[in-house]
């Protein structure tokens, strides 16, 4: 029994300072390497909730667009402005006039309780604007079924994806 020690020696607490060591270096990398993935992730999550919500304001908007209320104004080859009445609102008025419009290679979202009927804007109107981003272009076509009125809208951003939706006037009265 006098052969047994009772401490480490000095070499062994080494070996196990620089054992543990490496370990951390390992796992420090890791949770570097984690942060980086969840940083692009929130980031990639953050643009697809974005146009997913302009997916969503577009198409409510057009779906209970009142029939027969949309005017397509063709302004040139790459940019369309629309107005017309629905009874979608985001700024909680009650049957609201809505005008989609691109002005310096933004899209614009007007929401008014007052008709909007031209592309350039008088100075007494008053109106809520979103803006929906910047785009190459905005058309929208209306479909040449006499039954159903229906609309394909085509957002090209600078971006991010193109948002194509075919939609049909759910308001048909």
């Amino acid at each position: 029994m006098k052969g047994f020690r009772k401490a480490f020696s000095l070499i062994e607490l080494m070996i196990s300072i620089s054992i543990l060591s490496l370990l951390m270096m390992f796992l420090y990398q890791s949770y570097a390497s984690l942060n980086l993935s969840n940083n692009i992730l929130k980031k990639e999550l953050t643009s697809i909730i974005s146009i997913q919500k302009i997916k969503e304001i577009i198409y409510l908007d057009y779906s209970l667009a009142f029939y027969k209320s949309v005017t397509i104004d063709n302004r040139d080859k790459k940019e369309d402005a629309v107005f017309f009445q629905s009874s979608n609102s985001i700024h909680k008025r009650f049957n609201p006039y809505i005008t989609y419009l691109v002005k310096d290679k933004k899209l614009y979202r007007l929401e008014s309780l007052k008709e909007i009927k031209e592309y350039d804007l008088a100075v007494d109107s008053e109106f809520d604007v979103d803006y929906l981003g910047e785009v190459k272009s905005f058309r929208v076509y209306r479909s040449s079924n006499k039954v159903n009125e229906i609309h394909l809208v085509h957002v090209d951003y600078t971006s991010s994806d193109d948002i194509l939706l075919k939609i049909k006037v759910l308001n048909e009265y």
